[in-house]
């Protein structure tokens, strides 16, 4: 099968899943084409069936803000008429499933027919898609798609209560390749990050609002307090510096690193003690399964689709968003004794076994067999 996949091509989590799923599926025997405005940062070298088209938006001074979807869309058909393309799986509604549906119009005028699967990541429903600007846009573009997927059921759940959607929505959750997350870091390396009595505490993301990053300097500040601990902040974003501050402002700037945005993930992870996601909202949380994978249990907050990746009790603990206390005493309750954080940490790599991609791209290819049946 000729699959054209778009996607954001950034460290966000929408596009690290598009590009595993589509490395995964060209492994596969699918011959698979990437459309976006740069190389997907985890794009590993092109293969002879991983193809890479750029998306060019021309700068005129007459437009204010440069037609994106215009130019996803004209390279969506030039691409599809010439690599011959079955099927178009675009992640994120907007602008991807906006862009494809005009791309799939234009196509029919030339009698060519291409099914479009668009998958729902978080923010493009709960954020960008229920302002007023963009909310019909929004709807019209899952009405208009061929089959609707959702990566966690709480997001299902946010688009039929937030949208008029007429579609169906197939959950299929979000993965994780267990093949790549076997360790060669040896011990003696986590010296670099931090001393052997003391714990290592993680944060990933965008740095976004959503992810109350304030949070998680408070959660840490209070378990600091009780143990040796270093908190490695990992990502960019427009909270960096209020986050910052924050640090200085409560004086434990030594026991913080901002390591900025990183590809080596999985070495700072296996580093980890302990992952911290206390967001106000959360669609799937793909870092808390990164985290588990590498065998560092998580402390959460309970909203969004958290509850189906992080087992309370079991890899982590889940507290309401904002209960900084409550989840700085789990963290401590997990941290200060040995034999209990060993017992989070398997159970952790355990739940996150659930999500290997082995068992979830069968599912996609399930439904892409699904999309083709009326062009047949």
């Amino acid at each position: 099968m000729k699959i054209g996949i778009v996607c954001y091509p950034t460290f966000g989590g929408s596009g690290v899943v598009a590009t595993e799923l589509g490395m995964a599926l060209s492994k596969r025997g699918h011959e698979i084409h990437f459309i976006t405005y740069k190389q997907p940062v985890r794009l590993e070298q092109l293969s002879s069936n991983i193809y890479y088209h750029e998306v060019n938006v021309p700068e005129y001074p007459l437009f204010h803000y440069q037609p994106y979807e215009l130019a996803l869309s004209s390279k969506l058909v030039d691409t599809i008429k010439m690599h011959k393309i079955d099927l178009l799986h675009v992640h994120y509604a907007i602008p991807h499933a906006y862009a494809g549906y005009m791309a799939k119009k234009m196509l029919r005028e030339e009698g060519i027919q291409i099914p479009m699967v668009t998958t729902l990541h978080g923010t493009d429903i709960t954020l960008v898609g229920n302002h007023p600007f963009y909310k019909p846009a929004v709807t019209f573009s899952i009405n208009k798609s061929d089959v609707v997927t959702s990566v966690s059921q709480s997001l299902k759940d946010d688009t039929l209560k937030f949208f008029e959607i007429k579609k169906d929505i197939q959950v299929i959750p979000n993965f994780i390749d267990i093949s790549k997350k076997d360790n060669p870091f040896t011990e003696c390396q986590r010296g670099l990050m931090a001393d052997d009595d003391e714990k290592i505490v993680t944060h990933i993301s965008n740095f976004r609002k959503v992810k109350r990053i304030d949070d998680v300097v408070k959660i840490f500040y209070n378990i600091q307090k009780e143990i040796k601990a270093k908190l490695i902040m990992v990502g960019e974003g427009p909270e960096v510096s209020s986050a910052k501050d924050l640090v200085n402002e409560l004086g434990i700037s030594k026991h913080v690193m901002f390591l900025g945005e990183s590809n080596e993930i999985n070495k700072i992870l296996c580093f980890s003690d302990l992952f911290l996601l206390p967001s106000e909202s959360e669609s799937f949380g793909l870092a808390a399964l990164e985290a588990m994978i590498n065998g560092v249990p998580v402390i959460s907050s309970n909203t969004g689709g958290l509850p189906e990746v992080n087992k309370h009790g079991y890899s982590g603990y889940l507290s309401d968003v904002g209960d900084v206390e409550e989840m700085a005493k789990n963290g401590l309750s997990i941290l200060k004794d040995e034999k209990n954080l060993k017992i989070f940490k398997e159970n952790a790599k355990k739940m996150a076994t659930k999500f290997d991609i082995h068992a979830i791209v069968p599912l996609y290819e399930e439904v892409y067999e699904k999309a083709l049946e009326p062009v047949k």
